[in-house]
């Protein structure tokens, strides 16, 4: 049995099977995404997930 992966970003569990893989070209390190939406905010948008409502890493009040 294949165990769950984290997503990188929101730091929800992935079930196997689902989520998107990524791979950096440069250093050949895997990050695990459970949605386009994560994917997106942190490769794209560059958001950082502790200034982030929605994920399970906000600091509030900072």
């Amino acid at each position: 049995m294949v165990g769950t992966q984290k997503c990188d970003f929101c730091g929800k569990d992935i079930e196997p099977g689902t989520g998107i893989a990524f791979v950096r070209t440069k250093d050949g390190t895997m990050q695990w995404f459970c949605s386009n939406k994560c994917k997106t905010a942190m490769l794209k948008r560059r958001m950082k997930p502790r200034d982030t409502k929605w994920t399970e890493n906000f600091e509030k009040g900072s």
